[in-house]
């Protein structure tokens, strides 16, 4: 059986190619080594994998600013309704994204490290750890225009230059699959003249672009992020669509497939009791293909441990 450091390399190989992940490995190997000695209890103690939820389980979905009370912040009222109004039905929250946005209900994100000031902050969040299995969303296809990121793109600096898809406006794109009817790229003006970028969900979502080995090591401090700040269960969002190839539908493509499949063997390493699920508005057949394949000489599958179609 390969152990999560050999998954971790084949996966970069296929991803990026030999040359390129050799390059990629060493600081990919710094970011776990740090993690596991900033929460050396993540790795210990693990219960049995398939009894990472079993039916004793009940999670509440449920946006951040739910539930309110004057002179509060609404996750701090969110913990009290939970502990109060729902003692003993329930063990667990997922909160939808509770991070600064611009559109979309909250899933055009603006700062993946931060709470929304009016929904409260990083202890609130805590406080609700402290009694609640936690969820949070991995909103991951795309950022906001307005996050430093896009900023920074559109500035003219490095490494986010290559954090975002350039698309020349005359390409045929009738292949990719649209979750909405809406233009896949969007004119910006930038430091370099008018670029088109990719933009699947709307022209302030713009998506990443995770050909970028700087990206992607970026998204993996996201998730180990959110890791350290409690989150046992992680929400993949519109994971379909992460990977882009001209000339495809840009829906399931292997490439996605072998980075959750990356992210699910970072986690195996440093925290085996987090829970990856792949969120996929698409049939059946296709979103359970995110279970990934079996590994060998054991009962689990090696992408995400759960799928959830909305």
């Amino acid at each position: 059986m390969l152990t999560p450091q050999e998954r971790i390399e084949q996966h970069l190989q296929f991803i990026y190619g030999d040359e390129r992940a050799l390059q990629i490995s060493p600081a990919l190997q710094e970011r776990l080594d740090t993690f596991k000695q900033q929460c050396p209890q993540l790795s210990k103690n693990i219960p049995a994998l398939q009894n990472l939820l079993t039916e004793k389980d009940a999670i509440l979905i449920t946006y951040g600013d739910q539930f309110q009370q004057a002179d509060e912040h609404p996750l701090g009222t969110l913990h009290t309704f939970l502990s109060n109004d729902l003692a003993g039905a329930l063990n667990g929250v997922h909160i939808l994204p509770f991070y600064p946005y611009s559109s979309d209900d909250g899933f055009s994100v603006i700062d993946y490290k931060a709470v929304d000031p009016a929904l409260g902050d990083w202890e609130d969040v805590g406080a609700l750890k402290g009694d609640f299995r936690l969820m949070f969303d991995a909103v991951i296809n795309h950022i906001s225009r307005q996050s430093d990121w896009f900023q920074g793109f559109i500035a003219g600096e490095v490494p986010y230059t290559e954090y975002f898809i350039r698309v020349d406006p005359a390409t045929d794109l009738s292949q990719v699959v649209r979750p909405r009817a809406l233009p896949l790229h969007t004119a910006v003006d930038t430091a370099s003249g008018t670029q088109h970028v990719w933009t699947t969900f709307s022209a302030d979502q713009i998506d990443l672009n995770f050909a970028s080995p700087d990206l992607m090591l970026a998204m993996i401090d996201v998730l180990l992020f959110y890791v350290a700040q409690g989150a046992e269960i992680i929400r993949l969002d519109a994971i379909a669509y992460l990977w882009k190839e001209i000339g495809t539908s840009c829906i399931h493509l292997p490439e996605t497939h072998a980075m959750v499949k990356l992210w699910r063997a970072v986690l195996d390493e440093v925290a085996p009791g987090v829970i990856l699920i792949t969120e996929t508005n698409v049939p059946h057949e296709d979103n359970i293909s995110y279970f990934g394949d079996p590994l060998p000489g054991s009962e689990q599958t090696d992408e995400a441990q759960m799928v959830y179609q909305f």
